[in-house]
């Protein structure tokens, strides 16, 4: 790993998501120098964007500008672009402008977007939740909803304004699922006058057996049994075949609703098909013990875009903490083999994992723990507090969880991007 020239040897960053901003920081002090690109100028904390969905927290509160969590790093630069591909036999980055970006050590951590399972015609009627664009997107569909049924004289055309489906039972789909159905029972009833917003319909269908697969039976079925307490319709193993402007079908049912959240599949980015690199059938590209893409050991993948094995065999997950221990563990393999050496394969630990359902309940699973219910929630609470950026956005999100908490008031309840139109 030695630079062809004189210069620092270059490492570039492809996505300042978790996975990328954690290879960066730990590159810290290395004899190198980043050129760091993503198509966005924030990074972004995911876990929390069904909260901006459902109104409860603001954007500015889980988004922090690249530029600025960098501001102390000489040896980085910060570049606004999008990639469209890489020439590893000419080692450059290619973005979709024409230019091209060298590199002697290539990071990949260009994530994932949300997957249809061959219907990407539903997209514009079910929209998915990766970015703050989705995340504002789907608060604007929600809060119309509410909006049009207080002006809706017809019942059925109500009744389809006030029903919320969300596809996919997994840890977003359950949150999305228990928060609006908290917004509809508990926030809004004060402000409307010609609808009952505690009579909306949640419904959450899920193609499997159980929601939070992933979890332990036990806390799967109290997420479930906590979701109906507060209204949740929870349909299990039946995937939905249809989706519209009007609704789902499911089942062999149909059920007409205006508002539709997919919560059921991701697909990662184009970076195995750029490489021509191994994949699963989620297009997550097939990284060795190293982090590194066969037949390239100058280019590492980390987080959503990649699909390695845990000690027990099993994929890691795709998740914040796994994506920050693989750039964590990319920057000290680097720093390594700069001073002629190496490290171990890279080995995930995990450390836990955890889900809110409604304002007040949750679920964790530490595999030699295992919690339930409000202590769980407030368990839930400090773990992401503590993973946000800076002072002023911990205390920010404190203080909205607790008049969330106390007063059922959801202060970012602002329609934004356009008229009353839903799917606008």
């Amino acid at each position: 790993m030695t630079s062809p020239s004189a210069e620092p040897h270059h490492v570039v960053i492809v996505g300042a998501g978790f996975g990328g901003l954690e290879a960066a920081f730990g590159l810290a002090g290395a004899p190198v120098r980043i050129t760091l690109i993503d198509r966005r100028n924030h990074h972004l904390f995911q876990p929390l964007l069904y909260q901006v969905a459902t109104a409860s927290l603001a954007t500015s509160e889980i988004a922090w500008p690249i530029r600025y969590l960098l501001r102390d790093r000489s040896d980085v630069t910060t570049l606004f672009a999008n990639v469209n591909g890489v020439d590893a036999a000419a080692k450059r980055v290619l973005l979709d402008d024409g230019d091209a970006v060298p590199y002697d050590t290539l990071i990949l951590a260009t994530g994932a977007r949300h997957a249809y399972f061959g219907h990407d015609e539903w997209e514009p009627f079910a929209p998915g939740l990766k970015t703050l664009e989705d995340a504002t997107t789907l608060r604007r569909r929600i809060l119309v909803a509410f909006e049009r049924a207080e002006r809706e004289t017809d019942p059925e055309r109500r009744a389809a304004l006030l029903t919320f489906v969300i596809i996919g039972a997994g840890p977003t789909g359950v949150e999305m699922a228990g928060t609006i159905a908290d917004l509809a029972k508990d926030t809004l009833p004060p402000d409307f006058r010609n609808i009952d917003t505690k009579k909306a319909r949640v419904v959450l269908i899920e193609a499997g057996p159980r929601v939070l697969a992933g979890f332990p039976d036990d806390l799967s079925a109290y997420a479930q049994a906590s979701l109906e307490s507060i209204g949740v319709e929870v349909v299990l193993d039946k995937p939905v075949t249809e989706c519209t402007a009007d609704g789902v079908v499911f089942g062999g049912n149909r059920l007409e609703a205006k508002t539709i959240v997919w919560a059921a599949g991701v697909r990662a980015s184009r970076a195995a098909e750029w490489l021509g690199a191994p994949a699963d059938r989620a297009h997550r590209v097939q990284v060795l013990p190293d982090m590194t893409i066969p037949g390239h050991p100058d280019i590492f993948a980390v987080g959503d875009t990649t699909t390695i094995a845990d000690a027990d065999g099993k994929p890691v997950p795709g998740i914040a903490p796994a994506a920050k221990q693989e750039g964590r563990y990319v920057a000290a393999l680097i720093k390594a083999r700069l001073s002629g050496g190496t490290l171990p394969p890279f080995r995930y630990k995990h450390a836990g994992s955890l889900a809110q359902i409604g304002k007040r309940k949750a679920v964790i699973d530490f595999g030699w723990l295992k919690l339930r219910g409000n202590l769980a929630w407030w368990i839930w609470g400090i773990a992401h507090i503590y993973f946000l950026i800076g002072l002023r956005h911990r205390l920010s999100v404190a203080l909205s969880w607790l008049w969330i908490h106390a007063r059922d008031q959801r202060a970012a309840r602002l329609i934004t991007q356009g008229s009353s139109k839903i799917t606008q």
